[in-house]
Formats: structure tokens, sequence, C-alpha cells
């Protein structure tokens, strides 16, 4: 059985800083998606390094393989009719494209915030530790994060309440295809 292209799930993938509220975000309107029975997955990448990425470094070649196998797992489950919510920094510009041509039904939201908010918000102290120069690679201090060009969506996490975020992607997603319960 073929899934039509509109029963085919679309990717959203949040990328910003650490400590932007991605993955904050992303658990919301999940959870949002799931209240009103849409099916709907949050692929955080903070889980997903403790386990189908476990082992990949921070250099610039071992991100791109996390966003490799990140994407990957993303188009099966949106082939099969799953929204899907990836939280992830994805700091290159060059690893957003590519999950956007791997991915059909791709969605890019750029969560903004200020560098100084998210460090403020840090409650695991890394900020702190890549300013000493205890954690290499770090986004944002010893690693760069390319701002997105042309997000499909842009929320900003530091003027904007996580209601007002959560409800500006719903109704984008519900204005590209309305949003239809999972048959039982």
């Amino acid at each position: 059985m073929n899934i039509r292209q509109e029963e085919k799930g679309t990717v959203l993938w949040f990328t910003g800083l650490s400590g932007a509220g991605k993955t904050t975000t992303a658990r919301y309107v999940t959870n949002e998606l799931l209240q009103r029975g849409v099916r709907a997955e949050l692929l955080d990448g903070d889980e997903l390094r403790e386990t189908i990425c476990k082992g990949l470094g921070f250099s610039r070649e071992e991100r791109f393989e996390n966003i490799k196998r990140i994407a990957y797992v993303s188009k099966l489950l949106a082939r099969n009719g799953v929204h899907v919510l990836v939280s992830a920094i994805t700091p290159y510009a060059e690893m957003r494209d590519y999950a956007r041509q791997e991915i059909p039904g791709f969605v890019e939201v750029y969560v903004q915030c200020p560098l100084e908010e998210c460090e403020r918000r840090d409650v695991k102290g890394l900020y702190a530790k890549a300013r000493r120069g205890e954690v290499k690679h770090f986004t944002g201090i010893s690693d760069p994060y390319d701002i997105p060009s042309d997000p499909d969506i842009t929320i900003c996490t530091s003027s904007h309440s996580l209601q007002h975020n959560s409800d500006q992607i719903l109704s984008w997603l519900n204005r590209r295809a309305p949003l239809k319960k999972a048959a039982p």
C-alpha cells in the first residue's frame, strides 16, 4: 500500500544555538499534535547522541554524520505518515541543505535567541566550560553557527512565549496542509 503524498509526515527541523529553546518548543508542539490525534514523534539531538549517534564527536565530519543519521530516521518516519520534530543544533548551512535535499516535507525552523540569553539559560554550565577552553568545538563559542538565510519558520524564544511560538508553528502547518488525525 502506498501512502499518498498528503498522508506523508512533515519534518520540522528545529535549529539554533544550545539553550535557544529548540527542544522545549519541539516538545510542546509534539504534545499539541498528539493531543489533536496527529501522529508525531520528537527526535531530540541530545537523546540521539546517546543512542544511534553514540560515539560521534563534534568535529565537522562527525557532526555531519550525526545529521545524516537523524535525516535518515526522519525520512523513514515521515514517509510512514508521522510528523517528525527534530531538535538538533545543526550548525552548518550545508548540513541543513543536505537534510532539505534528503527529506521530502522538510521544514527549517530557526529558533532565534541571543547568545547571551542562551548562556544565561545554560543549566549544564557548558558555555562557561567552552569559554574556559574545557569544551572544544562548542557551537557559538569555539565553533561557528551559520544563521539560516531563508528558514521556513523563524521563532524568537527571548521575546515571545512558548505558547506564541508554538501557535505560530501550528498555524504554519495548518496553512501548508491541514493536520489530519491518525487513522485508528
